[in-house]
Protein backbone atom coordinates (compact mmCIF):
# COMPACT_ATOMS: atom_id res chain seq x y z
CA UNK A 1 0.00 0.00 0.00
CA UNK A 2 1.54 3.43 -0.63
CA UNK A 3 -0.25 5.48 2.11
CA UNK A 4 2.95 6.96 2.50
CA UNK A 5 3.95 8.55 -0.55
CA UNK A 6 7.57 9.50 -0.77
CA UNK A 7 8.89 12.80 -1.08
CA UNK A 8 10.34 12.72 -4.15
CA UNK A 9 7.51 10.91 -5.45
CA UNK A 10 5.38 12.88 -8.22
CA UNK A 11 2.35 12.14 -5.70
CA UNK A 12 -1.02 11.46 -7.17
CA UNK A 13 -1.88 11.64 -10.92
CA UNK A 14 -4.96 11.32 -13.07
CA UNK A 15 -4.91 9.89 -16.20
CA UNK A 16 -6.30 12.20 -18.92
CA UNK A 17 -7.81 11.69 -22.44
CA UNK A 18 -8.11 13.77 -25.46
CA UNK A 19 -10.33 12.86 -28.74
CA UNK A 20 -9.74 13.72 -32.32
CA UNK A 21 -12.59 13.61 -34.27
CA UNK A 22 -11.09 14.02 -37.61
CA UNK A 23 -9.94 11.22 -39.14
CA UNK A 24 -6.63 10.10 -39.78
CA UNK A 25 -4.58 8.04 -42.44
CA UNK A 26 -1.82 5.36 -41.21
CA UNK A 27 1.07 4.59 -42.56
CA UNK A 28 -0.83 1.79 -44.07
CA UNK A 29 -3.34 3.52 -45.78
CA UNK A 30 -5.87 2.84 -43.50
CA UNK A 31 -8.25 5.37 -42.00
CA UNK A 32 -9.48 5.38 -38.53
CA UNK A 33 -12.64 7.93 -38.25
CA UNK A 34 -11.20 9.50 -35.44
CA UNK A 35 -9.21 8.16 -32.21
CA UNK A 36 -8.81 8.85 -28.63
CA UNK A 37 -5.24 9.21 -26.57
CA UNK A 38 -4.96 8.34 -22.35
CA UNK A 39 -1.96 10.09 -21.25
CA UNK A 40 -0.50 12.19 -18.04
CA UNK A 41 1.81 14.40 -17.18
CA UNK A 42 3.91 15.45 -14.41
CA UNK A 43 5.61 18.92 -13.40
CA UNK A 44 4.24 22.19 -14.81
CA UNK A 45 4.80 23.71 -18.59
CA UNK A 46 6.28 27.00 -18.11
CA UNK A 47 5.54 30.22 -19.71
CA UNK A 48 7.94 29.43 -22.41
CA UNK A 49 6.69 26.43 -23.15
CA UNK A 50 10.44 25.04 -23.68
CA UNK A 51 10.44 22.60 -20.89
CA UNK A 52 8.75 19.54 -22.01
CA UNK A 53 9.42 16.26 -22.31
CA UNK A 54 8.31 13.29 -23.71
CA UNK A 55 8.23 9.55 -22.23
CA UNK A 56 8.25 6.80 -25.21
CA UNK A 57 6.66 3.71 -24.06
CA UNK A 58 8.29 -0.02 -24.99
CA UNK A 59 6.02 -3.04 -25.56
CA UNK A 60 3.71 -3.79 -23.06
CA UNK A 61 4.32 -0.02 -21.49
CA UNK A 62 1.42 2.50 -21.38
CA UNK A 63 0.78 6.24 -20.27
CA UNK A 64 0.97 5.77 -16.20
CA UNK A 65 5.08 6.17 -16.06
CA UNK A 66 5.21 7.98 -12.51
CA UNK A 67 3.46 8.49 -9.08
CA UNK A 68 0.07 6.53 -8.07
CA UNK A 69 -3.42 6.57 -9.21
CA UNK A 70 -4.96 6.10 -5.34
CA UNK A 71 -3.06 5.29 -2.04
CA UNK A 72 -4.15 2.11 -2.69
CA UNK A 73 -1.38 1.46 -5.13
CA UNK A 74 0.97 -0.87 -4.16
CA UNK A 75 3.24 -0.01 -7.64
CA UNK A 76 3.96 3.46 -8.47
CA UNK A 77 4.02 4.21 -12.88
CA UNK A 78 6.45 1.80 -14.66
CA UNK A 79 9.17 4.31 -14.88
CA UNK A 80 8.62 5.74 -10.89
CA UNK A 81 12.42 5.11 -10.30
CA UNK A 82 13.59 7.98 -12.91
CA UNK A 83 10.79 10.63 -12.75
CA UNK A 84 9.65 12.74 -10.31
CA UNK A 85 11.16 15.46 -8.35
CA UNK A 86 15.02 15.32 -7.73
CA UNK A 87 15.32 12.13 -9.95
CA UNK A 88 17.63 11.91 -13.40
CA UNK A 89 14.01 13.12 -14.98
CA UNK A 90 13.06 16.25 -12.88
CA UNK A 91 9.78 17.31 -12.07
CA UNK A 92 10.76 20.24 -10.45
CA UNK A 93 12.33 21.71 -13.92
CA UNK A 94 10.96 19.48 -17.05
CA UNK A 95 7.29 18.66 -17.80
CA UNK A 96 6.69 15.49 -18.27
CA UNK A 97 4.32 13.93 -20.98
CA UNK A 98 3.87 10.10 -21.37
CA UNK A 99 0.83 8.30 -22.89
CA UNK A 100 -0.65 5.11 -24.27
CA UNK A 101 0.09 4.89 -27.94
CA UNK A 102 -1.99 3.91 -30.67
CA UNK A 103 -3.72 0.65 -30.11
CA UNK A 104 -2.66 0.11 -26.60
CA UNK A 105 -5.33 -1.67 -24.84
CA UNK A 106 -5.14 1.10 -21.26
CA UNK A 107 -7.18 3.36 -22.74
CA UNK A 108 -6.66 4.50 -25.88
CA UNK A 109 -8.12 4.05 -29.23
CA UNK A 110 -6.74 0.27 -30.19
CA UNK A 111 -8.08 -3.48 -30.47
CA UNK A 112 -10.58 -3.73 -27.78
CA UNK A 113 -11.97 -0.29 -28.57
CA UNK A 114 -15.95 -0.09 -30.64
CA UNK A 115 -15.63 0.71 -34.78
CA UNK A 116 -18.01 3.74 -34.98
CA UNK A 117 -18.38 2.14 -38.34
CA UNK A 118 -19.83 -1.20 -37.35
CA UNK A 119 -20.77 -0.59 -33.52
CA UNK A 120 -18.72 -3.88 -32.69
CA UNK A 121 -15.37 -4.14 -31.06
CA UNK A 122 -12.19 -3.51 -33.72
CA UNK A 123 -10.62 -6.70 -32.34
CA UNK A 124 -8.39 -8.02 -35.16
CA UNK A 125 -9.92 -5.53 -37.86
CA UNK A 126 -7.67 -2.55 -35.77
CA UNK A 127 -5.99 -1.05 -38.72
CA UNK A 128 -1.62 -2.04 -38.30
CA UNK A 129 0.21 0.81 -36.71
CA UNK A 130 3.54 1.91 -37.50
CA UNK A 131 6.14 3.95 -34.95
CA UNK A 132 6.18 6.54 -37.73
CA UNK A 133 2.05 6.37 -36.85
CA UNK A 134 3.01 7.04 -33.41
CA UNK A 135 5.32 9.22 -33.34
CA UNK A 136 2.48 10.85 -35.78
CA UNK A 137 -0.24 10.97 -32.86
CA UNK A 138 2.24 11.97 -30.50
CA UNK A 139 2.85 15.01 -32.26
CA UNK A 140 -0.89 15.97 -32.64
CA UNK A 141 -1.21 15.58 -29.37
CA UNK A 142 1.61 17.91 -28.35
CA UNK A 143 0.30 20.14 -30.69
CA UNK A 144 -2.88 20.18 -28.49
CA UNK A 145 -1.18 20.83 -25.56
CA UNK A 146 0.63 23.81 -26.80
CA UNK A 147 3.91 21.98 -27.07
CA UNK A 148 5.41 23.03 -30.11
CA UNK A 149 9.12 21.68 -29.21
CA UNK A 150 10.18 19.06 -26.66
CA UNK A 151 12.94 19.73 -24.77
CA UNK A 152 14.04 15.97 -25.01
CA UNK A 153 12.21 12.70 -26.51
CA UNK A 154 13.35 10.02 -24.45
CA UNK A 155 12.55 6.05 -24.73
CA UNK A 156 14.40 2.66 -24.03
CA UNK A 157 13.99 -0.33 -26.33
CA UNK A 158 10.82 0.04 -28.86
CA UNK A 159 10.16 3.53 -26.95
CA UNK A 160 14.17 4.68 -27.96
CA UNK A 161 13.35 3.46 -31.67
CA UNK A 162 10.09 6.10 -31.11
CA UNK A 163 12.45 9.08 -30.00
CA UNK A 164 14.41 8.00 -32.91
CA UNK A 165 11.46 8.49 -35.90
CA UNK A 166 10.07 12.17 -34.06
CA UNK A 167 14.35 12.81 -35.40
CA UNK A 168 13.64 12.19 -38.45
CA UNK A 169 10.04 13.36 -38.70
CA UNK A 170 9.58 16.46 -36.95
CA UNK A 171 13.36 17.39 -36.76
CA UNK A 172 12.46 21.23 -35.69
CA UNK A 173 10.24 19.78 -32.77
CA UNK A 174 12.96 17.80 -30.75
CA UNK A 175 15.87 19.21 -29.21
CA UNK A 176 17.78 16.16 -27.51
CA UNK A 177 16.50 12.70 -28.17
CA UNK A 178 17.70 9.64 -25.14
CA UNK A 179 17.95 6.44 -27.32
CA UNK A 180 18.24 3.62 -24.30
CA UNK A 181 18.97 0.09 -25.23
CA UNK A 182 17.21 0.09 -28.52
CA UNK A 183 17.97 -0.67 -32.69
CA UNK A 184 17.99 0.56 -35.83
CA UNK A 185 15.95 -2.41 -36.88
CA UNK A 186 15.27 -5.89 -35.70
CA UNK A 187 17.30 -8.82 -36.34
CA UNK A 188 16.44 -11.82 -37.68
CA UNK A 189 16.51 -13.48 -34.53
CA UNK A 190 14.44 -10.74 -32.73
CA UNK A 191 11.63 -10.95 -35.68
CA UNK A 192 11.85 -14.78 -34.08
CA UNK A 193 10.48 -14.47 -31.26
CA UNK A 194 8.09 -12.32 -31.87
CA UNK A 195 6.65 -14.85 -33.91
CA UNK A 196 6.62 -17.28 -31.58
CA UNK A 197 4.91 -14.86 -29.57
CA UNK A 198 1.99 -14.50 -32.17
CA UNK A 199 2.31 -18.21 -32.85
CA UNK A 200 0.84 -19.10 -29.12
CA UNK A 201 -0.96 -16.29 -29.16
CA UNK A 202 -2.80 -17.64 -32.65
CA UNK A 203 -2.65 -21.12 -31.59
CA UNK A 204 -4.84 -20.56 -28.15
CA UNK A 205 -7.94 -22.30 -28.62
CA UNK A 206 -9.68 -19.24 -27.57
CA UNK A 207 -8.14 -17.06 -29.47
CA UNK A 208 -11.43 -17.30 -32.13
CA UNK A 209 -8.96 -15.81 -34.71
CA UNK A 210 -8.74 -12.18 -32.50
CA UNK A 211 -12.46 -12.33 -31.99
CA UNK A 212 -12.35 -13.77 -28.55
CA UNK A 213 -13.94 -10.22 -26.51
CA UNK A 214 -17.16 -11.08 -28.69
CA UNK A 215 -17.25 -14.39 -27.69
CA UNK A 216 -17.01 -13.54 -23.95
CA UNK A 217 -13.46 -15.31 -23.93
CA UNK A 218 -9.79 -14.66 -23.45
CA UNK A 219 -6.68 -16.79 -24.97
CA UNK A 220 -5.17 -16.34 -21.49
CA UNK A 221 -2.92 -19.35 -22.22
CA UNK A 222 -1.49 -18.29 -25.46
CA UNK A 223 -0.64 -14.68 -23.86
CA UNK A 224 0.85 -15.96 -21.01
CA UNK A 225 3.18 -18.05 -22.81
CA UNK A 226 4.00 -15.16 -24.89
CA UNK A 227 4.93 -12.99 -21.82
CA UNK A 228 7.08 -15.75 -20.81
CA UNK A 229 9.15 -16.41 -23.89
CA UNK A 230 9.40 -12.62 -24.18
CA UNK A 231 10.26 -12.19 -20.34
CA UNK A 232 13.15 -14.81 -20.82
CA UNK A 233 15.13 -12.41 -23.60
CA UNK A 234 14.73 -9.22 -21.30
CA UNK A 235 16.68 -10.90 -18.69
CA UNK A 236 20.16 -12.22 -19.35
CA UNK A 237 21.21 -15.50 -17.76
CA UNK A 238 23.57 -13.76 -14.83
CA UNK A 239 20.67 -12.06 -13.97
CA UNK A 240 18.60 -15.01 -13.95
CA UNK A 241 20.88 -16.86 -12.08
CA UNK A 242 21.75 -15.00 -9.50
CA UNK A 243 18.21 -14.30 -8.63
CA UNK A 244 16.86 -17.91 -9.09
CA UNK A 245 19.95 -20.53 -9.54
CA UNK A 246 18.49 -23.87 -10.00
CA UNK A 247 16.50 -23.48 -6.23
CA UNK A 248 13.68 -25.51 -6.06
CA UNK A 249 9.68 -24.17 -5.40
CA UNK A 250 8.47 -27.40 -4.66
CA UNK A 251 9.05 -31.18 -5.46
CA UNK A 252 11.97 -33.88 -4.53
CA UNK A 253 14.66 -33.43 -7.65
CA UNK A 254 16.02 -36.46 -6.52
CA UNK A 255 12.68 -38.77 -6.84
CA UNK A 256 11.81 -36.52 -9.60
CA UNK A 257 8.48 -35.92 -8.16
CA UNK A 258 6.37 -32.71 -8.73
CA UNK A 259 9.54 -30.71 -9.06
CA UNK A 260 8.99 -26.83 -9.60
CA UNK A 261 12.00 -25.01 -9.97
CA UNK A 262 12.05 -21.18 -8.21
CA UNK A 263 12.41 -20.02 -11.73
CA UNK A 264 9.55 -22.00 -13.34
CA UNK A 265 7.29 -20.50 -10.62
CA UNK A 266 8.21 -17.23 -11.45
CA UNK A 267 7.62 -17.02 -15.44
CA UNK A 268 4.16 -18.84 -14.58
CA UNK A 269 3.30 -16.22 -12.30
CA UNK A 270 4.14 -13.26 -15.01
CA UNK A 271 2.55 -14.96 -17.90
CA UNK A 272 -0.76 -15.46 -15.74
CA UNK A 273 -0.69 -11.94 -14.42
CA UNK A 274 0.27 -10.66 -17.86
CA UNK A 275 -2.57 -12.30 -19.36
CA UNK A 276 -5.55 -10.77 -17.39
CA UNK A 277 -4.34 -7.14 -17.86
CA UNK A 278 -2.75 -6.90 -21.46
CA UNK A 279 -4.73 -7.50 -24.76
CA UNK A 280 -3.61 -10.24 -27.00
CA UNK A 281 -4.85 -8.12 -30.62
CA UNK A 282 -2.57 -5.50 -29.11
CA UNK A 283 0.32 -7.70 -28.04
CA UNK A 284 0.39 -8.70 -32.05
CA UNK A 285 -0.17 -5.27 -33.21
CA UNK A 286 2.89 -3.99 -31.24
CA UNK A 287 4.88 -6.64 -31.86
CA UNK A 288 4.25 -6.22 -35.67
CA UNK A 289 5.20 -2.26 -35.00
CA UNK A 290 8.58 -3.64 -33.49
CA UNK A 291 8.88 -5.77 -36.61
CA UNK A 292 8.61 -3.43 -39.06
CA UNK A 293 10.35 -0.21 -37.21
CA UNK A 294 13.18 0.11 -40.11
CA UNK A 295 13.77 4.73 -41.25
CA UNK A 296 16.49 3.78 -43.62
CA UNK A 297 14.58 1.53 -45.36
CA UNK A 298 12.80 4.53 -47.15
CA UNK A 299 16.16 5.91 -47.54
CA UNK A 300 17.68 3.00 -49.77
CA UNK A 301 18.53 1.61 -46.48
CA UNK A 302 21.00 4.14 -45.54
CA UNK A 303 20.45 5.25 -42.08
CA UNK A 304 22.49 8.26 -42.43
CA UNK A 305 20.61 9.31 -44.94
CA UNK A 306 17.79 8.93 -42.47
CA UNK A 307 19.30 10.63 -40.19
CA UNK A 308 21.19 13.20 -42.29
CA UNK A 309 18.07 16.08 -41.60
CA UNK A 310 17.64 15.41 -37.74
CA UNK A 311 18.29 18.63 -35.61
CA UNK A 312 18.41 17.06 -32.60
CA UNK A 313 21.30 16.07 -29.66
CA UNK A 314 21.51 12.71 -28.91
CA UNK A 315 22.76 10.39 -26.09
CA UNK A 316 22.77 6.66 -27.11
CA UNK A 317 22.87 4.37 -24.19
CA UNK A 318 22.93 0.59 -24.14
CA UNK A 319 24.07 -2.62 -22.02
CA UNK A 320 26.51 -4.74 -21.67
CA UNK A 321 24.40 -8.07 -20.70
CA UNK A 322 21.58 -7.17 -23.20
CA UNK A 323 21.60 -9.51 -25.85
CA UNK A 324 17.89 -8.96 -27.26
CA UNK A 325 19.37 -5.37 -28.34
CA UNK A 326 23.38 -5.87 -27.74
CA UNK A 327 25.48 -2.80 -27.79
CA UNK A 328 26.69 -3.51 -31.21
CA UNK A 329 23.19 -2.32 -32.34
CA UNK A 330 23.46 0.99 -30.55
CA UNK A 331 26.97 1.48 -32.22
CA UNK A 332 25.61 1.13 -35.31
CA UNK A 333 22.83 4.20 -35.11
CA UNK A 334 26.16 6.14 -33.15
CA UNK A 335 28.10 5.27 -36.31
CA UNK A 336 25.51 6.34 -38.34
CA UNK A 337 24.80 9.66 -36.61
CA UNK A 338 28.45 10.48 -36.10
CA UNK A 339 28.62 9.80 -39.91
CA UNK A 340 26.03 12.28 -40.24
CA UNK A 341 27.71 14.94 -38.56
CA UNK A 342 25.53 14.88 -35.55
CA UNK A 343 26.07 15.86 -31.72
CA UNK A 344 25.82 12.71 -29.90
CA UNK A 345 26.97 10.96 -26.78
CA UNK A 346 27.05 7.43 -26.43
CA UNK A 347 27.48 5.40 -23.06
CA UNK A 348 27.81 1.91 -22.90
CA UNK A 349 26.52 0.82 -18.60
CA UNK A 350 28.24 -2.34 -16.96
CA UNK A 351 24.73 -4.39 -16.38
CA UNK A 352 24.16 -7.95 -15.33
CA UNK A 353 20.26 -7.25 -15.76
CA UNK A 354 19.85 -7.55 -19.59
CA UNK A 355 17.43 -5.98 -21.88
CA UNK A 356 15.76 -4.67 -18.53
CA UNK A 357 18.32 -2.90 -17.43
CA UNK A 358 16.83 0.46 -18.82
CA UNK A 359 14.11 0.32 -16.51
CA UNK A 360 16.37 -0.19 -12.96
CA UNK A 361 18.41 2.38 -10.87
CA UNK A 362 21.58 0.73 -11.72
CA UNK A 363 24.24 3.88 -10.55
CA UNK A 364 26.20 4.34 -13.78
CA UNK A 365 23.02 4.72 -15.50
CA UNK A 366 21.15 6.86 -13.92
CA UNK A 367 23.67 8.94 -13.28
CA UNK A 368 24.68 9.57 -16.86
CA UNK A 369 20.75 10.49 -17.17
CA UNK A 370 20.74 13.32 -14.69
CA UNK A 371 23.88 14.50 -16.16
CA UNK A 372 22.52 14.97 -19.33
CA UNK A 373 19.37 16.24 -18.49
CA UNK A 374 21.24 18.39 -15.90
CA UNK A 375 22.86 19.93 -19.29
CA UNK A 376 19.45 20.25 -20.90
CA UNK A 377 18.04 22.15 -18.05
CA UNK A 378 21.25 24.50 -17.82
CA UNK A 379 21.01 25.23 -21.33
CA UNK A 380 16.97 26.70 -21.16
CA UNK A 381 17.90 28.04 -17.60
CA UNK A 382 15.20 26.01 -16.03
Amino acid sequence: MASEIPDNSVGLVKPLSHRFDSSITLQSGAKLPGFELVYETYGRLNEERNNAVLICHALSGHHHAAGYHTREDTKPGWWDNCIGPGKPIDTDHFYVLSLNNLGGCHGTTGPTSINPDTGEIYGPTFPTVTVKDWVQTQHMLAQTLGIDKFAAVIGGSLGGMQAMQWTIDYPDRVAHALLIACTPKLSAQNIAFNEIARFAISSDPEFNGGHYQTRGVNPERGLGLARMVGHVTYLSDDAMGDRFGRELKSGDIALGQDVEFQVESYLHYQGETFSKLFDANTYILMTRALDYFDPAREFNDDLVRALANAKAKFLVASFTSDWRFAPERSDTIVDALIAAGKDVISTTIESTFGHDSFLLPIPRYFGVLHAYMGRIARERDL
